[in-house]
């Protein structure tokens, strides 16, 4: 299958999951802006703050901030005009949230139109098995199209998925809809704690519009290298 989009390096997004600012910093001195973008979860936002944000954007990398915001419609609402405020390119919510409280994040993110709201749908590291004990019954494919049919009706930009959904995805939502997809391995690399991987390359093709890639980039010993060697993998596929 072909990619229903050109790839273009800042798909990429390159998860800084570090628990010092100085690491993180670090990272950044090793990567160029213009290849990729990066993500920023709770570890670093809850020790450093929107700071941490500011000086990342200062040193040219636009930045989904990753937090899953999973409260009462109101609350979220707040969230999400303080991520318009800080600047960043992306937020996301948990569609689990319910159908309120997607409508009061997409009312809240009007303010910046240029910033993407995403929902998460299933956690990458669970299983049918894992959904079960919380209750859900079916296999995850179909609770993440269930959550994203609810987030698509409520105006959101796209989900974050696994790149197992991409083509259930694609085959029944709207051509726009982003798809964010994290648990992404390139060839060879080790799954570690995500249990619905795929390679770059594969992603892309089936039609994701955003990779979260993480550690196969920061624990490199040449994360650049490394970088542009899933760049290339892409390109093979597409």
């Amino acid at each position: 299958m072909k990619s229903r989009v050109q790839f273009d390096n800042r798909q990429i997004i390159v998860a800084l999951d570090f628990s010092s600012e100085s690491s993180c910093l670090g990272m950044l001195e090793k990567l160029d802006p213009a290849l990729c973008r990066v993500k920023i979860g709770k570890e670093l936002f809850t020790r450093y703050g929107p700071s941490l944000v500011r000086e990342i954007h200062k040193r040219g990398f636009e930045v989904f901030l990753d937090l899953k915001f999973h409260d009462i419609p109101n609350t979220v609402a707040g969230a999400i005009r303080a991520a318009v405020e800080l600047g960043v390119w992306m937020v996301n919510v948990h569609a689990s949230g319910g159908q309120a409280m997607l409508e009061a994040a997409r009312k809240a993110a009007d303010d910046n139109p240029a910033m993407k709201l995403v929902a998460v749908t299933v956690l990458t590291s669970l299983s049918a098995q894992d959904l079960l004990e919380t209750g859900v019954n079916g296999y995850p494919e179909q609770q993440v199209l269930r959550l994203a049919a609810m987030t698509a009706a409520c105006g959101l930009d796209g989900v974050v998925c696994s790149a197992k959904e991409i083509e259930l995805l694609r085959n029944n939502l709207d051509g726009d809809f982003l798809l964010v997809t994290p648990g992404i391995r390139p060839s060879g690399d080790d799954a570690s704690d995500q249990k619905r991987v795929e390679t770059p390359g594969r992603a892309i093709a089936k039609g994701a519009d955003y990779l979260v890639i993480g550690r196969p980039i920061t624990q490199a010993d040449d994360p650049t290298g490394k970088l542009q060697s899933i760049m290339k993998e892409i390109q093979s596929k597409i």
